[in-house]
Order: C-alpha cells, then sequence, then structure tokens
C-alpha cells in the first residue's frame, strides 16, 4: 500500500481531532463572546430604561406641585425629593417656556452651574429621552412638554429633568468587568471540557490507529476491538481484507512450493542423465538457478509491508564493503551516504536485490566513483546509486526499462539484474529512473518508493 490505512485516518494536515477542535474553539471564541456584547447591551438598556422611568416619576412629582396664574409659574421654595433642594448632588431641573425658550423655573441644584444649552424640544404631550453634556460631564435628561391653561392664558412649557451619568457609568462598568470575567472563566472550562470531551469521543480512533500500527508492524493479525457502531462496519471490512490478504498470501506461497517441487524433480532427473554433454548440465544448472531465483522474485513480489521495515544503513553498508572487495583491482572509492533512521517496509532479501544488483551494476560502469543515496523527499523514500563511468544513453533509457526487453543487450555493466530491480521495484509500487548524474557525468538510477512512516 502506498499510504498505511492508520495515516490516512490520523493525517496531521487533515484530522478529525483537528477539525473538531477547530470548530469547538470556534464556536467558544465566536459565541461566547457575542452573548457577552448582547447581555452587556441588554443591562445597559434595561439600566438606561430604569432611570428613564425614575425620571419619568420625577416629572410628575414637580408637575403636582407647579402652578400657573396668570401666565405666572409659581414653584414651591423646597421639593419633595432633597437631591434637587441641594447644590450640584446631580440631579436637576428646570421649566422651560416652549415658545420663547426661556428658563421659567430651575431646581437649587443647579446653583453654581451654567444654565445647559441645546435642551430637547419634544412636542406638546411628547417626551424624550437623551443624552446631555453639563458641565463637563454627560448626563440623560428626559424632556416632558406640558401647557398650563386653555386659550390665551395658556402656558406651555417643557419640564427637563437631568440626572449625572457617572454612577450609570460605574454599574455598567462593574457589571461588564463581571460579566468578562465570569464568560472568560466560562471560556476556559469550556475549552478543558472541550478537550476531555474530544479526547474520549476520539478514543476509539487512537485505539483503531493504534492497531493498525500493529498490524503494520506484524504484531497482531486483525482488529479486535470493540468499536462503535460507526466504526463497526469499517474494521469488519479491514478484518476481512486482511483475512483476505493472508490468506491470498498463503495460497501464493503454497502454490509457489508446489510449482518448485514440480519442476525440481523433472530437473533432477534430466541432470542424471550420463549422455549429457557439459554444455548442457551448466544450461540445466543455469535453468535450475533461474528458476529458485525467480520464484524466490515472484513469492515477493506484491506482497504489502505491514510489517517493522528493514533498515537500509547496515545493508548498504555490508553491501558496500563486499562490491569494495570484489572490485579491488579498480581502486574504486564507494561512498554510502544513507540516514541511519530510514526504513525500507518489505522484504529484506528484495532490498539486498535491489541495492545489490544496481551497485554491481555500478561498480562495473564506474572508473573511479560510485555514490549511494538514501532519503526522504516528499514523502517519498528516494534511492539513487550513481557512477562516474560512460553512462546509459539517452535513447537507450526508456528501452532499456520497458518490461521483456533484455537490458544487457544495451551496455556493458548493466545487465539482467536490472530487469530483476525494475520488477522489485514494481511491486512495492515504486518508480525507477535513469538519469545522468549531474557531478559524477555517470548513469543515476533513481529509485522512489511509497514511505509508510
Amino acid at each position: 500500500m502506498s499510504n498505511t490505512l492508520s495515516h490516512f485516518l490520523f493525517w496531521q494536515k487533515n484530522s478529525l481531532k483537528t477539525r473538531l477542535v477547530i470548530s469547538a474553539l470556534l464556536m467558544i471564541i465566536i459565541v461566547l463572546p457575542i452573548i457577552g456584547i448582547t447581555l452587556n447591551n441588554a443591562f445597559s438598556e434595561q439600566i438606561r430604561h430604569s432611570i428613564k422611568n425614575e425620571l419619568s416619576a420625577y416629572s410628575y412629582a414637580i408637575l403636582a406641585v407647579a402652578e400657573v396664574d396668570n401666565k405666572q409659574l409659581f414653584m414651591p421654595e423646597q421639593l419633595l425629593d432633597n437631591q434637587l433642594n441641594v447644590s450640584q448632588t446631580g440631579l436637576y431641573a428646570l421649566l422651560v417656556d416652549s415658545k420663547k425658550q426661556q428658563i421659567l423655573w430651575r431646581s437649587k441644584s443647579l446653583l453654581g452651574l451654567n444654565d445647559p444649552t441645546n435642551l430637547p424640544r419634544p412636542k406638546l404631550g411628547e417626551t424624550k429621552f437623551s443624552d446631555i453634556n453639563l458641565a463637563g460631564k454627560a448626563h440623560l435628561i428626559y424632556s416632558f412638554s406640558v401647557s398650563f391653561g386653555a386659550g390665551k392664558s395658556a402656558l406651555p412649557m417643557t419640564l427637563h429633568i437631568i440626572k449625572d451619568k457617572t454612577q450609570l457609568a460605574h454599574v455598567i462598568g462593574d457589571f461588564k468587568q463581571q460579566l468578562w470575567t465570569w464568560l472568560i472563566l466560562l471560556m476556559v472550562l469550556l475549552v478543558l471540557v472541550q478537550l476531555v470531551w474530544l479526547k474520549w469521543t476520539l478514543k476509539p480512533l487512537r485505539v483503531l490507529q493504534q492497531e493498525l500500527a500493529d498490524v503494520e508492524k506484524g504484531e497482531r493479525a486483525q482488529l479486535q476491538q470493540d468499536y462503535p457502531q460507526e466504526l463497526q462496519q469499517v474494521t469488519n471490512q479491514l478484518n476481512l481484507l486482511l483475512t483476505t490478504e493472508q490468506n491470498q498470501r498463503q495460497r501464493y506461497r503454497n502454490a509457489l512450493a508446489d510449482l518448485a517441487h514440480s519442476l525440481k524433480t523433472p530437473l533432477a532427473v534430466m541432470q542424471s542423465q550420463q549422455d549429457l554433454s557439459a554444455s548442457s548440465q551448466e544450461q540445466l544448472q543455469l535453468i535450475n538457478q533461474m528458476i529458485e531465483h525467480q520464484l524466490k522474485r515472484a513469492q515477493s513480489a506484491g506482497q504489502a509491508a505491514w510489517h517493522l521495515g528493514i533498515k537500509i544503513a547496515p545493508i548498504a553498508k555490508k553491501l558496500v564493503n563486499t562490491l569494495a572487495k570484489i572490485y579491488q583491482d579498480k581502486q574504486l572509492t564507494i561512498n554510502c551516504i544513507v540516514d541511519e533512521n530510514i526504513s525500507f517496509k518489505g522484504d529484506e532479501a528484495d532490498l539486498m536485490e535491489i541495492l545489490g544488483n544496481l551497485l554491481d551494476n555500478a561498480c562495473k560502469a564506474a572508473k573511479t566513483q560510485v555514490v549511494l543515496n538514501a532519503h526522504i523527499i516528499d514523502e517519498k523514500l528516494e534511492i539513487s546509486i550513481a557512477d562516474d563511468g560512460n553512462g546509459i544513453a539517452l535513447n537507450k533509457r526508456k528501452d532499456i526499462l520497458q518490461r521483456g526487453m533484455r537490458a544487457d543487450s544495451y551496455q556493458q555493466g548493466h545487465g539482467i539484474g536490472l530487469a530483476i530491480v525494475r520488477d522489485l521495484v514494481d511491486s512495492y509500487q515504486g518508480e525507477l529512473l535513469i538519469e545522468q548524474d549531474v557531478q559524477l557525468a555517470g548513469a543515476l538510477f533513481v529509485i522512489k518508493l511509497p514511505f509508510i512512516r
């Protein structure tokens, strides 16, 4: 498989956990502040409405004690609410002639303050509640237009009740501070609850991930945990897939063993013939070796890498040391640049076959130097082997990789082993490329295999 099922389910860039966490956080970060703003606005409006009702009550109390005689306004010396009788208490009242816009009366609480300007002018019988600036401070003003008398003796006037907003601002500020303090605490609590909830909710997926990792390493053959109903069908299908794959692989091995046995017996009979020439004996021996090799190669082909994997570095170094001795007379420099942690998820014999054939061909073609590299690029295991030989002609590179073509007919140093490498790479869903190395100017063989972590 090009990617394991466990990585498919828990790919970091596209994981269910990340999506759920982000959606939960967005809900908390967006919804709770909206609730906070809404509550704060509602509370502010409620406070303003309460003050409006309070000032409306003051207006009726003042109008109740007002008297008009011959268009002259008479007010008592002392009002019932003492806040209007004491200077600068924060509560003020004044009566204004609606036509002439002259102040007819002001409460004693306005002593020492300049008369307010730009007073509202509601129509007769109507009220208006708004904001006003008095002595450099913000105030609320309730205005009510009335008329004393009728006809020519009528005296239209507007009563203005003014209240300092300082106390209101303190009340709203305290409420806002407490509201956001509790909302922040609630947000933190909800985040913690969401994380615990997500951990509990996604636990079956983590268990499934671990079981898939165990299957990949060869530590278990089936998924055995009891999963929720939503995952049950998936796990059942995976178990069916695993069972089918294992049964097919076993039948494949049995069929290959039977084939090997049926081929070896006739070959043994033929090799026992006394009248065979040395050339015939040699050919029969070659056929026997080819059958052994091809059967082993076919048995490994197509197998998924469901096990721990093979470290590339030790095998590569072992092959390099062996080839350095074999080609000692050429005095080759064979450089092995392989990360110690990189693994090949497949059969060790296949890895040795691939590296052995490519390194052997490189040593045959090289003049002085061979370089082996293995690293991870774009989520793929990339193995490259370069030499400083004559390289492979561009018009032959495509043909040399065609199935059924004899690679050894193109150039010395790249024999039948290349066809074996090609088939093995294909069996692991990989890619084999032939290029020209930029530094060594010789042939460059690049193998790209799906990298399974």
